[in-house]
């Protein structure tokens, strides 16, 4: 089932199995970030982390990530939350 995004607040999906293979975990981000349950979905293949709180670095955020050894673009992406809330975007992983 697709997974709504915020149009107004960034989100980060991560294709699963990159997620696990680095070892990532939702603790880490709930200290980091002080998830709620929303904050935090997994679909399928997908986790979308966010929309992430108000005065969020999504760059410093990647650049963590970059460092784990998770390949932007290939293994995460961002949505920026940028348009406008008369447009509903939602998000799913593809079919292998």
């Amino acid at each position: 089932m697709p997974l709504e995004m915020s149009h107004d607040q960034p989100t980060l999906l991560f294709r699963r199995p990159a997620f696990e293979q680095h070892g990532l975990t939702r603790a880490q981000f709930d200290d980091q970030f002080g998830l709620t349950p929303d904050e935090f979905r997994v679909e399928g293949e997908l986790i979308a982390l966010g929309p992430l709180p108000s005065g969020t670095d999504v760059s410093d955020l990647i650049s963590d990530l970059e460092v784990r050894g998770l390949v932007y673009f290939d293994d995460f992406f961002d949505l920026s939350g940028n348009w406008p809330e008369w447009l509903n975007v939602f998000a799913m992983a593809a079919r292998p």
